[in-house]
């Protein structure tokens, strides 16, 4: 569900997402891939998906430090968020059309390279000394958003591949926590080099690390190749076709309208927690020096790098516990109990006066998050045909997503006229009821015990 951008809108992931059985000869993949094999390319995968994402995150983290410090408004906030957003929704309907008929590798990678390009070219524009750098690093990041859009649907839909559909919810727990630990250290990677180097020095970085995450997924990550892209009739027509395909799958199934509707609600609560915290830091704490044992100097740079590392640190334990423990046999009841205790730490973090409590509480967030995150994905790659994978997440992503802008217009504005911390409790409450649909509600619950999709993904993706 609700991501912190740039996981935040990757997440992460980002949070920040099956079958056992692939195509012969043609496609380069053995029909019985062992547990070796899946498990190698599994690795190869997240890996290569892991340093992209540290770069992102750099840049992110650059480009969002660079605009609050210098303006430190609600509004601004909103704008990072919806110059990320708003491209990524328009762009991800066809980018799940693509998913479904092409190469995700290829799409991955196409993706990955036109975001390093725009990234080059803003660390360029830093170099020359440019002085208002605002609207173009809004611009970069509507241009990231765009790739995000398109990369996406294809990675969602990927896992699946890779991964036997029974060992899909420790897969994403185990890839969540790489996440985990890659955002956890990049805030403070963020911190420790703007303390002693220019901006641009991150977004330089972002750049080498996205040629090291292409080269990997391209050259050592084995995945069957497509072959369904030659049945597809030509014209773009037939693009709004298929995206009218996917929204009449998801309509007919009770299961994932109301997750889709459940996403889209839970995205624009949370959006405070997921983009208003630096932003309430900064607001509470101010811009002078605090020290930590009365000796560690913590200045407002280390103070938004230590909020947001204690979340990733937390999302580190969460995805972590979900690789050793698996989730409650019902995937619906873990989902369930990381909704609960996601709305009484958003709560949280608008009751708490003290720094240090107010980090913990970072943390008690950011581990329900990471609970919540793989049997989610899991839930969704196990009860969705694989013909249709890319263009249900691409709808999940695009809907969920667009609700965190439409939040902040609302939580941002709002927050310059009222204290940011009443927002926090509220939205934390309402958050916290959510949870009980993931109790009560029938359809989700059958969806929680699901095995697999209605038609074996092996037959689907031997044409990946």
């Amino acid at each position: 569900m609700a991501e912190r951008p740039a996981d935040r809108q990757k997440v992460q992931a980002g949070a920040s997402t099956v079958s056992s059985t692939g195509a012969t000869g043609a496609t380069g993949v053995d029909p019985a891939r062992t547990l070796t094999n899946w498990k190698r390319n599994f690795a190869l995968f997240i890996t290569a998906q892991g340093l992209t994402l540290f770069g992102s995150m750099l840049v992110y983290y650059a480009v969002m430090w660079h605009i609050m410090l210098e303006t430190q408004s609600g509004l601004m906030m909103t704008l990072i968020v919806v110059a990320g957003v708003v491209p990524m929704f328009l762009i991800s309907p066809f980018g799940g059309v693509w998913a479904d008929r092409y190469s995700k590798k290829i799409l991955i990678n196409v993706a990955d390279t036109s975001i390093a390009v725009v990234t080059l070219g803003m660390a360029i524009l830093f170099s020359v000394g440019i002085e208002d750098m605002t609207v173009w690093l809004l611009l970069c990041l509507a241009a990231r958003g765009l790739g995000q859009g398109v990369q996406m649907p294809a990675v969602n839909a990927l896992v699946p591949v890779l991964v036997p559909k029974e060992h899909l919810t420790r897969a994403n727990g185990i890839s969540g926590t790489m996440q985990a630990i890659i955002m956890f250290a990049s805030p403070v990677a963020g911190g420790v080099v703007l303390a002693f180097l220019p901006i641009q020095t991150l977004l330089f970085i972002d750049v080498v690390t996205a040629i090291i995450g292409i080269t990997v997924l391209w050259f050592l990550v084995t995945v069957p190749k497509h072959g369904g892209a030659k049945d597809s009739p030509p014209g773009f027509r037939q693009y709004f076709v298929e995206i009218g395909e996917g929204l009449t799958y998801i309509r007919t199934s009770a299961f994932l309208w109301k997750m889709l509707l459940l996403s889209a609600f839970f995205n624009f609560m949370a959006a405070p927690a997921a983009s208003l915290t630096p932003l309430q830091v900064t607001r509470n704490w101010g811009d002078g020096i605090m020290y930590l044992f009365g000796t560690i100097a913590l200045g407002a740079e280390q103070r938004l790098a230590g909020s947001e590392a204690l979340y990733f640190l937390g999302m580190v334990v969460g995805g972590a516990a979900v690789a050793i423990w698996g989730g409650y046999r019902n995937k619906s009841h873990t989902l369930a109990l990381s909704t609960f205790a996601f709305g009484i730490g958003a709560a949280g973090l608008g009751l708490l006066g003290n720094f240090y409590l107010y980090l913990i509480c970072m943390a008690f967030v950011g581990i329900f998050m990471g609970i919540f995150n793989a049997p989610s994905m899991a839930i969704l790659q196990t009860n969705v045909k694989q013909d249709y994978m890319g263009r249900v997440f691409s709808v999940m992503m695009m809907i969920s997503t667009i609700m965190m802008p439409i939040g902040m217009a609302l939580w941002g504005p709002l927050s310059d006229v009222v204290s940011i911390d009443t927002v926090f409790i509220w939205t934390g409450v309402v958050i916290f009821l959510i949870g009980f649909a993931f109790v009560f509600d029938k359809d989700f619950l059958r969806a929680g015990i699901s095995e697999g999709t209605a038609e074996d993904a092996g037959d689907a993706d031997a044409s990946e």
